[in-house]
């Protein structure tokens, strides 16, 4: 089954959605490893830095952000990881993804209709298009 998931996570509702999935798939296997994947974008970074005492507490906020889903992780007893980059979220996820032999990304949708999604392309859909790895996206 799947051993290494990738599960994109910004503190939405979409988000805990598609964590609810990733512990029933990671629970079909004992040895598989959920990676949480929090992308600290350049606009939210740059907000984050001004309003941060220090680095360690800019650090605290950005794993709070995550927390839900860590708690819901080890109630379920999967092993899991936190990974935090800055960039992009799509260009990022889909490069650790690739990166790092993903067996599956698991990523919220944010329920954008078609004709936004075509105009604005929402990160779900451009992770799900460029992964080289079978790609859940949650509503």
């Amino acid at each position: 089954m799947y051993q290494h998931i990738v599960l994109a996570a910004d503190g939405s509702a979409n988000a805990l959605r598609a964590a609810k999935e990733a512990v029933k798939i990671a629970r079909l296997s004992a040895n598989t490893v959920v990676n949480i994947v929090y992308v600290a974008s350049f606009d939210n970074a740059r907000a984050e830095h001004l309003h941060s005492a220090s680095s360690e507490s800019l650090l605290l906020e950005r794993r709070r952000k995550v927390a839900t889903v860590e708690q819901l992780l080890k109630e379920h007893h999967i092993s899991y990881k936190v990974t935090i980059l800055k960039g992009e979220p799509a260009p990022k996820i889909i490069q650790y993804a690739n990166d790092n032999q993903v067996d599956l990304v698991i990523i919220g949708s944010r329920g954008l209709n078609g004709l936004q999604e075509m105009v604005l392309g929402s990160v779900s859909h451009k992770v799900m298009k460029r992964v080289n790895c079978p790609a859940l996206i949650v509503k």
